[in-house]
C-alpha cells in the first residue's frame, strides 16, 4: 500500500460507513478541477522518454519495473516508453536496490501546454502517488494521466514531495510548487525519469454548453363556460281592481 493510501486510511478511522465510502472514492482520483482522466488509452499509445522538472540523476536505492517482472535502475526506465493500461493509468513497480535500508519514490502526472518540458508552461496537476519500500518488499506507484492526445508530463522522482502548488494544504504531505517549463524545474536533482507527449492543448476545459430552456407544455384549451339559463324575471305585481261606483 502506498503512503498516499495509508495516510488516507488513517484519516478514515472512526468515521461512519458513508464517510468511508466517500473518502475512499475521492482518494483514488486526485484530479485537479476540470482535468481529463485518462480517456482513450485503451486504443494504444504511450508517453515517450523526455525531459522533466529537474536534472535526471541515478538512484542507488530503488529499482523500477514497468512490466512488473523486470526491474532496472533509473537509466533503463528512462529508455522505455510509459504505456497506460486500459483504465487510463500507469503503474510502476518499486523495490529497494542492493543493500539499501529503504527507498522512497513518487510519480506525478500533469497536463501541459506543450509536448516537452521546455514548452510545457505552468503545468496543471492531475495525479500523484508515493511509496516507501523496505528491503525485500515491492510496492506500486499508480496514477491516472491526461486523456490520450493531450499534452502531458509524467515525472518519477525521489522523495515524497507533492508538487501540486497546494502549499497550504493540511493533508499529511509536504507540498511544492507546480512545475513550469522551462524556468521552474521544481524537482531539481531528485528527478529519476520523465515522460512527455501529446498533440493538443487540454489545459482549458471546454466551455459548458448551455442547456436549451425547458419547453413549456402548451396550455390546455379553456373549458367552455357552462351554459346558464337566465333567471326568470319576477312577476309584476297585479294591478289593483278598479273601484266601481255603487
Amino acid at each position: 500500500m502506498s503512503i498516499a493510501s495509508r495516510v488516507t486510511a488513517r484519516r478514515l478511522l472512526g468515521t461512519g460507513a458513508a464517510a468511508l465510502a466517500l473518502c475512499a472514492a475521492s482518494a483514488t482520483t486526485a484530479f485537479a478541477t476540470g482535468t481529463p482522466g485518462g480517456d482513450g488509452w485503451s486504443s494504444g499509445g504511450s508517453y515517450k522518454p523526455g525531459t522533466g522538472a529537474g536534472t535526471e540523476t541515478g538512484t542507488d536505492r530503488c529499482q523500477f519495473s514497468l512490466d512488473g517482472t523486470n526491474f532496472y535502475d533509473s537509466v533503463k526506465v528512462d529508455d522505455q516508453n510509459l504505456k497506460p493500461s486500459e483504465d487510463g493509468k500507469v503503474h510502476v513497480k518499486v523495490r529497494t536496490a542492493g543493500d539499501a535500508a529503504t527507498c522512497t519514490a513518487s510519480l506525478a502526472s500533469y497536463l501541459a501546454h506543450g509536448a516537452t518540458f521546455a514548452t510545457s508552461g505552468e503545468q496543471v496537476f492531475v495525479d500523484f502517488d508515493t511509496v516507501t519500500v523496505k528491503p525485500g518488499a515491492t510496492d506500486s506507484l499508480d496514477i491516472a494521466i491526461p486523456d490520450k492526445g493531450c499534452f502531458g508530463q509524467i515525472d518519477l522522482y525521489r522523495g515524497a514531495v507533492k508538487f501540486d502548488g497546494e502549499l497550504d494544504a493540511k493533508d499529511g504531505f509536504e507540498h511544492g510548487e507546480l512545475p513550469k517549463g522551462p524556468d521552474r524545474p521544481v524537482i531539481k536533482d531528485k528527478l529519476i525519469a520523465a515522460w512527455n507527449g501529446g498533440t493538443k492543448e487540454c489545459t482549458t476545459p471546454p466551455p459548458a454548453q448551455e442547456e436549451p430552456p425547458a419547453s413549456t407544455p402548451p396550455a390546455s384549451p379553456s373549458e367552455p363556460a357552462e351554459e346558464t339559463t337566465p333567471p326568470t324575471p319576477p312577476a309584476s305585481p297585479s294591478e289593483p281592481a278598479e273601484e266601481t261606483t255603487p
